[in-house]
């Protein structure tokens, strides 16, 4: 997820610190209604583990 956001969020081009808070609630906000890209986040090897 922290990818994710950082790929999200370094594209918005924020030039503020709010604008930034802003961005990432947006980001967060529209990924709570996408769960299966949620879940795809825990489908690598390395975080399979987590849902067992």
């Amino acid at each position: 997820m922290n990818a994710d956001l950082k790929h999200h969020v370094h594209a918005a081009r924020a030039t503020s610190a709010d604008n930034l808070a802003h961005e990432t609630r947006c980001f967060l906000r529209r990924r709570q209604k996408q769960p299966h890209i949620v879940c795809g986040y825990f489908a690598a090897r390395h975080v399979r583990y987590t849902i067992q």
